[in-house]
């Protein structure tokens, strides 16, 4: 087995009806989890932070056995009877909490379970036995990239005790766009989704964390493509646990409906055994 440190990863996960329209997307992640055990050895555990999963404190969900959450409406029917019954993580949890605590992060551990889309849509792709123990990590969508990026760190050295570090959800995510404009999923990308994007690779590639913290004020269009940035926020927690010293490398780069990023990126030292796109 391979026994580098497993390079934590940030995934944009797209509507619920990526689990049944994988596009290109899908497609990466169908060949993700593979990738990953090749590189890294298999995953003891993943520790997955969704922009679907939030509190009040950052909370470790230690339930013994997760199913699928359909935390949403007006889908396809179909998306209802699929399933992901991964078993829990309570043991991760616990050392999760004592080194977070150790960060001086407080944060809760309930004996609760469940994955919302963000989590199993993705995990669905990579992992399809749903075998490997997997930890939700609920975030505080109202602290800043930097406390999030904070959060990511205390978390690093998980990543080389066998734990896929995940943050999941989407490089660029204005869906009142996208539901007023109707535009077809495979539209052309508008600019600004454009300029957004490529200003996040580049800023990643330049370790530019001062800038990549201030997205909001210094990003092109960022109000316009995140008008709230939980979405996005779960890229920190990923690129904190890489480390500043390593550049982030984009490792997927697709589209949906003109402005809807699916990229995904990949983090710190170990984020050199993927190829850059």
């Amino acid at each position: 087995m391979n026994t580098h440190v497993h390079a934590p990863l940030f995934l944009s996960h797209g509507s619920p009806m990526t689990a049944l329209e994988p596009r290109e997307a899908g497609a990466f992640l169908q060949q993700l989890g593979r990738q990953i055990d090749e590189r890294f050895g298999r995953p003891r555990a993943i520790l997955i932070v969704s922009a679907h999963t939030s509190g009040r404190m950052p909370v470790l969900l230690a339930g013994t056995r997760h199913q699928a959450i359909y935390d949403f409406g007006g889908f396809d029917p179909k998306l209802q009877t699929l399933r992901y019954d991964a078993p829990g993580a309570p043991a991760l949890a616990e050392e999760t909490q004592a080194l977070l605590k150790a960060a001086g992060i407080e944060t809760a551990r309930v004996d609760q379970a469940g994955l919302d889309h963000g989590i199993w849509v993705p995990l669905r792709y990579m992992y399809p036995e749903a075998d490997i123990p997997v930890l939700p990590l609920a975030f505080v969508p109202t602290q800043s990239p930097a406390q999030q990026f904070a959060l990511g760190e205390a978390l690093a050295p998980l990543a080389a005790q066998g734990v896929q570090i995940i943050g999941s959800g989407s490089i660029t995510h204005n869906l009142r766009m996208v539901l007023m404009g109707n535009p077809a999923i495979d539209a052309e990308e508008i600019e600004p989704s454009a300029a957004f994007r490529q200003w996040m690779v580049e800023r990643s590639v330049a370790r530019d964390w001062e800038a990549l913290m201030n997205y909001r004020r210094q990003a092109p269009h960022a109000l316009d493509m995140h008008p709230t940035d939980e979405h996005l926020l779960p890229w920190y927690i990923a690129a904190g646990a890489g480390g500043r010293e390593a550049a982030a490398r984009r490792i997927h780069a697709s589209l949906t409906f003109g402005s809807l990023g699916m990229d995904a990126f990949a983090f710190g030292p170990s984020a050199s055994a993927w190829d850059a796109v």
